[in-house]
């Protein structure tokens, strides 16, 4: 396709989000945190690429919306209002101060139940691997807008995340960081930690940083849990992150990233062609839409310039496998492959993540 062809359909799939999920006030919202920061990003990108404001009305609402429904206690917890009990005036004031639960369809468990490693999937809470993309998302409201709020709901963010993950405290920083919080931020529903959690959070961290000192400690905590684990993966999702975390470090003002580069030199990894030997009808779309996401940031890296040293020769390597992002996309704009059941089943997130890799501009912000 060319990037007329990948535009159009971007937006198409996009347009088809935001009527699905009740973005377009004619039904009862649909809000999941993972799919809605990529939508959020995805929208910016489309307004810059036409011009068009609606998209980036969509993008407003969709913040809106997120935080209204959840930064705010499910409707059917006998807890209600905003999360961690803030008043509605200081909930809307600072609508990201309690963190954001992700979504799922069913209740938390409760305090004393049984642990279902199955159930638990479908079960809601606070995912700091979640809240790490929204805080992106906001972080690229604000640069979109120029208006400093996001920026500040995404720091607020990141400081209530951080210090309800974060566990074990020493003099030298912290042991670790558990997995899935409750939605009250107050009880570790899963505490073993994901491989890719450290990372993800500096990058963002960072990110958000821009030079003043406001997450400082948060910062320090997290270099050496981000380089000390093993990073490889045989999941395409996470694999797709490491290029994409490359991106976002390298492209730090530059005293940020030279410090940066010995970490950012480890994450490009190569990608194998595995998913595509799998017939569509048994795959999942969206993790091999995140491996084909962190190949488009390594091709934009490329395409910047800004890239050398022993980052660039990682770089080359991973570009030897551009051509998978290609054959990815392809297999799923094929409107075939859509309509197969592997495809419904997890529409949302999967047309939000086509349209990202398709058109890529408002998640990485091009250079």
């Amino acid at each position: 396709m060319n990037d007329t062809e990948r535009l159009r359909l971007a937006a198409t799939l996009m347009e088809g989000f935001a009527v699905a999920t009740g973005l377009d006030g004619r039904s009862r919202p649909v809000r999941y945190l993972w799919t809605d920061a990529f939508a959020v990003c995805n929208f910016l990108g489309l307004h810059r690429a036409t011009g068009k404001a609606s998209w980036l009305e969509f993008a407003l609402r969709l913040v809106d919306q997120v935080h209204r429904e959840l930064g705010r206690h499910r409707s059917d917890d006998v807890r209600q209002g905003w999360i961690r009990g803030l008043g509605e005036e200081e909930g809307s004031r600072h609508p990201t101060r309690g963190g954001l639960r992700i979504g799922k369809p069913r209740p938390e468990r409760a305090p004393g139940e049984a642990f279902d490693a199955h159930a638990e999937w479908d079960r809601d809470g606070q995912h700091l691997h979640y809240l790490t993309q929204w805080m992106h998302a906001l972080q690229r409201v604000s640069v979109a807008t120029g208006q400093g709020v996001f920026a500040a709901w995404a720091t607020e963010l990141a400081l209530a995340a951080h210090a309800a993950f974060a566990r074990g405290r020493t003099p030298r920083g912290i042991e670790d960081l558990a997995w899935k919080m409750s939605i009250d931020l107050r009880r570790a529903l899963v505490p073993s930690m994901g491989q890719h959690d450290a990372l993800d959070a500096l990058a963002v961290y960072l990110e958000l940083q821009g030079g003043a000192d406001a997450l400082e400690r948060e910062i320090a905590d997290l270099r050496p849990l981000a380089a000390a684990g093993p990073l490889e993966t045989g999941d395409a999702l996470g694999i797709g992150a490491l290029p994409t975390n490359a991106y976002r470090l390298a492209t730090l003002p530059a005293r940020g990233a030279s410090r940066e580069e010995p970490l950012v030199a480890r994450l490009p990894t190569v990608a194998r062609e595995g998913p595509l030997r799998v017939p569509a009808h048994a795959r999942l779309a969206f993790r091999e839409l995140g491996l084909a996401i962190g190949l488009r940031a390594m091709q934009e890296l490329r395409d910047s310039g800004r890239c050398a040293g022993s980052l660039a020769a990682a770089l080359h390597r991973v570009l030897d496998y551009l051509w998978l992002a290609d054959g990815i996309d392809a297999c799923w704009s094929d409107p075939a492959h859509r309509r197969s059941a592997a495809w419904t089943e997890h529409r949302h997130i999967n047309d939000v993540m086509l349209a990202t890799s398709l058109w890529p501009d408002g998640y990485l912000l091009r250079l």
